[in-house]
């Protein structure tokens, strides 16, 4: 018998539980062996961590690593879909895992409960075994998205940064080996108060608010990226910054390029 952890082909469980996805114009056998090869670490396993992780996992990820060192509140149960009202209390990374393996017991999900930070970004991805296909930004927070942008453009690993705030979301998948930019071209560097030693502006949605269905889309918008990237090796945002406005029910393109000056990227 053919066993799941055989990366080379598709066992008849696979072939049964993807049925629908092999049968897509355009997505065949070769796309959903590439997708069970793949390895994504994913920082953050909350409102967008959990819609884009399941959707991954149902859809036959090989490996997924979540990264986060939050608890399950009761405040997080309206929009964070891994999670029951028996797991408050919980950390999040190891409960969302557990979840994820039951979901699909033909992948491996994994949780670590830690702060993804530049020391010991090498432990916690795992670099020793080889760099992830894709890293997945599912924080909450501008100063957080920002180290982890720095982690993708050092270990040169393409990074998926989602965000969701109040009705609206953003979306951009940069691949730091072509030199076409980087979360800080887009972006710029958090807003620092040198007095008070803090981030200006950080809305997030413990303190701005966030409907339960932005969080949702915007993670579904994020896992449908990454399957495209792993599983048919195409970036659909190429130079691309997606944006999302839930309120008025539109999505546009707002296009970028690579600031020749960024401190991060072009060093």
């Amino acid at each position: 018998m053919t066993h799941a952890t055989d990366r080379t082909v598709l066992t008849d469980d696979e072939l049964l539980r993807y049925a629908r996805q092999v049968l897509l114009e355009g997505w065949d056998i070769d796309a959903q062996l590439r997708l069970k090869s793949a390895r994504v670490v994913m920082i953050g396993a909350g409102g967008l961590g959990c819609p884009a992780s399941e959707t991954l996992v149902r859809a036959g990820l090989g490996q997924v690593h979540l990264i986060d060192d939050d608890v399950i509140e009761m405040s997080n149960l309206q929009r964070q879909t891994l999670f029951l009202p028996a797991d408050i209390g919980k950390p999040k990374a190891l409960t969302a895992a557990q979840m994820l393996q039951q979901i699909n017991p033909l992948i491996k999900a994994q949780g670590t409960v830690a702060r993804l930070s530049l020391d010991n970004a090498y432990e916690l991805l795992d670099m020793a075994a080889g760099k992830p296909d894709l890293l997945l930004d599912c924080t909450d927070n501008f100063a957080t998205r920002d180290i982890i942008n720095r982690i993708s453009v050092r270990y040169q690993i393409p990074l998926l940064s989602a965000s969701a705030i109040a009705m609206e979301g953003q979306l951009a998948l940069f691949e730091p080996h072509l030199h076409s930019g980087c979360y800080h071209c887009v972006f710029g560097a958090p807003s620092i108060d040198t007095e008070l030693n803090t981030v200006l502006d950080e809305r997030t949605c413990a303190n701005s608010g966030v409907l339960a269905s932005t969080t949702a889309i915007m993670g579904s918008l994020q896992a449908n990226a990454a399957l495209q990237y792993l599983g048919l090796t195409k970036n659909p945002l190429t130079g691309k910054l997606l944006l999302w406005d839930g309120s008025r029910m539109q999505q546009r393109l707002m296009g970028y390029r690579q600031d020749k000056d960024c401190p991060i990227c072009t060093v």
